[in-house]
């Protein structure tokens, strides 16, 4: 007969979020005019005694000593402390209502406020193992019980040789006590539990470090809640993201690392072989070569509007969503756009350069208003049409061209050649994306179709506009002002040298890509793309994706989800189901999409399954990938 295995877990920091002694002494101390200090005070002596730094029973007293606590205290308290349980503990609840009888939470707390907490999951208050309060006839706290082994120097160590516990015993805790069971010999493994709270010291007693409960649980196949742990999903972030997108996904549990600039192709190649998630902004080039060696990435955000520095039917063939933000710095850029062209129009940058050299210039000669000047826009999608909306508000005449049919805002007049726009307005802006038939769009000919004296903006993207030709034309005098804010060939990061065959030239505005750089917008980025990958590793679905088919999912109850990416051709979702059917596995939901790549399908089951059918479901020919969600 099995032995049944015992898991011993600490509370503080690990069953919850908190030092639960930290927390009421902000209940305690809520009116005492030396709060903050006395709490700093509690903070440090709780770390010194769970870092193994002082004597246990030393930092017990002392913290009761600094609390002033009392019996009326505790209700709030367990208010709290039921709004501040371990996320992956909550997410497990299951994991201790199955294994009730053999969970002991073995604590340095107080049985007062830890019972009513994890009583809640299931677990048997005489399997709660902990110190215990002493009263005054006030119902002020004066003490604790002495007698008790919980109180004084190793004694969990004590507490678990009078448990006698038959089979094999796991330690799940955050703190040298909890180190020191299995130090003991008491304990089969320590796992330092770092979901709340990581100590230097426990960190290096530990067999294995578990950043959640996910991680314990899949290490011992035992996972209920979710297929994989969070935690093993390792995210890399390039090119400065938004500090949102930073912290959205470490708060989701994800393995995050940064990375200040772009990598080039064989650095990025290398650092991507254990990636999950990928996010880059405009400099960093995801290529066939990289992704050959991304075996484990699942997804691709792009912190910005375009994707062309992606190859999207390479990441297509190869299962990985691509996600970027078509609509979040629509705004900026097009302030940028209107700012610029008034400063071009007054011809305030040679102005701004000369008086920073002392020169004093007083002079309307070459200055304009925008009032009643044509607006030429190439490119009426997105930031193309927001600013032909705020362009005609301050009085421009505006005219648009695009490939695309496009019904046009306001009373702007759309343009049927690119030609016909350059040789109408009096400025010119693009707006267009990477696409490799834009390169070079224009060029020496456009440039001779625009008229005498023109105006141009190029904040779309560098390969767009053939420069040195701008540069002839602004040194000729035939574009009388030019602001330009991206480069066929920009510096990786800010430590870089920018060189341009612009630079010097009269009335040109040079800026360093930073159209879309605002902290709103930023901030709108880093909030709304990683929302979407969170949304595709979590259910599957694929809304806003700019390569795969957009499947907008219901939320996952009560069944196990299947998702299975494959090349599209006939026949795979027969083969799919008729898997299912042999197996006796009833589907409760399914949804299919295709595009002329791949098919999509997601498959909910309400039974349990075995390995075997996730082999026979791997192994369909023209599987690309296949994941389980639970």
């Amino acid at each position: 007969m099995k032995t049944k295995t015992n898991y011993v877990i600490d509370f503080d920091s690990t069953f919850t979020k908190v030092e639960a002694l930290d927390v009421l002494g902000e209940i305690s101390l809520e009116n005492d005019k030396n709060k903050d200090h006395l709490l700093d005070e509690l903070k440090s002596l709780t770390d010194r005694g769970m870092e193994g730094g002082l004597a246990f029973r030393d930092s017990l007293k002392q913290r009761l000593d600094l609390l002033k606590a009392e019996k009326n205290h505790l209700d709030p308290l367990i208010e709290n402390l039921k709004g501040k349980v371990s996320s992956s503990f909550v997410r497990n609840e299951e994991f201790f209502k199955e294994n009730r009888d053999h969970i002991y939470i073995i604590s340095n707390g107080f049985k007062e406020f830890i019972v009513p907490i994890v009583s809640e999951y299931g677990i048997k208050p005489e399997n709660v193992f902990a110190n215990t309060f002493i009263f005054d006839d006030e119902g002020k706290v004066i003490g604790f019980d002495t007698d008790n082994v919980l109180s004084s120097n190793n004694g969990k160590v004590e507490q678990l040789k009078a448990l006698e516990l038959k089979g094999d015993v796991f330690v799940i805790g955050d703190g040298y006590t909890d180190y020191e069971i299995k130090a003991a010999g008491l304990a089969n493994k320590f796992y330092a539990f770092t979901e709340n709270v990581e100590r230097d010291s426990v960190l290096k007693k530990a067999d294995h470090i578990t950043p959640s409960l996910d991680e314990f649980l899949y290490l011992h196949k035992m996972n209920k809640a979710i297929s994989y742990p969070k935690n093993r999903i390792k995210v890399l972030l390039l090119e400065n993201v938004h500090e949102d997108a930073v912290a959205i996904m470490k708060n989701e549990g994800y393995n995050v690392s940064t990375y200040g600039g772009g990598m080039d192709e064989d650095e990025l190649a290398e650092r991507i072989k254990d990636v999950s998630v990928l996010g880059i902004r405009s400099k960093t080039q995801l290529t066939k070569k990289v992704l050959d060696n991304a075996q484990r990435l699942i997804a691709v955000g792009a912190f910005c509007i375009g994707t062309n520095q992606i190859d999207l039917d390479e990441c297509l063939k190869k299962g990985v969503a691509v996600f970027n933000a078509p609509y979040s710095n629509t705004r900026s850029v097009v302030e940028l756009a209107i700012g610029e062209i008034i400063l071009l129009m007054r011809n305030l940058p040679d102005r701004i350069a000369e008086m920073h050299q002392g020169n004093w210039n007083k002079s309307a000669k070459g200055s304009y208003e925008v009032r009643g000047k044509k607006l030429g826009i190439v490119g009426y999608g997105n930031i193309g049409a927001q600013l032909s909306v705020v362009a005609e508000a301050i009085g421009f005449d505006v005219y648009y061209y695009d490939l695309v049919e496009k019904l046009a805002l306001g009373n702007a007049t759309k343009c049927s050649s690119l030609q016909e726009l350059l040789s109408t307005v009096d400025i010119v802006t693009l707006h267009v994306d990477g696409r490799k038939e834009n390169k070079n769009l224009i060029g020496e000919e456009q440039f001779q179709q625009m008229k005498e004296g023109s105006y141009f903006l190029n904040l779309s993207r560098g390969q767009v506009v053939d420069v040195e030709a701008l540069s002839r034309h602004i040194s000729s005098g035939k574009i009388k002002g030019a602001g330009v804010d991206v480069f066929p060939k920009e510096p990786k990061t800010n430590d870089d040298t920018f060189e341009s065959e612009l630079c010097g030239l009269p009335n040109v505005i040079l800026t360093p890509h930073i159209g879309g750089s605002t902290q709103e917008a930023q901030e709108n980025i880093g909030n709304f793309v990683p929302g979407k990958i969170i949304e595709y590793i979590n259910t599957g679905g694929t809304t806003n994706s700019v390569n795969f088919p957009n499947l907008q999912l219901p939320t996952l109850e009560n069944a196990h989800r299947l998702i299975h990416i494959h090349h599209n051709k006939p026949g795979i979702i027969a083969h799919i189901n008729r898997i299912l059917a042999d197996n006796d596995i009833n589907i409760v939901g399914q949804h299919l999409k295709t595009n002329e790549t791949i098919g999509y399908v997601i498959t909910d089951i309400d039974k349990a399954y075995d390995a075997e059918v996730i082999q026979e479901l791997k192994q369909i020919q023209g599987t690309i990938k296949f994941r389980v969600l639970y």
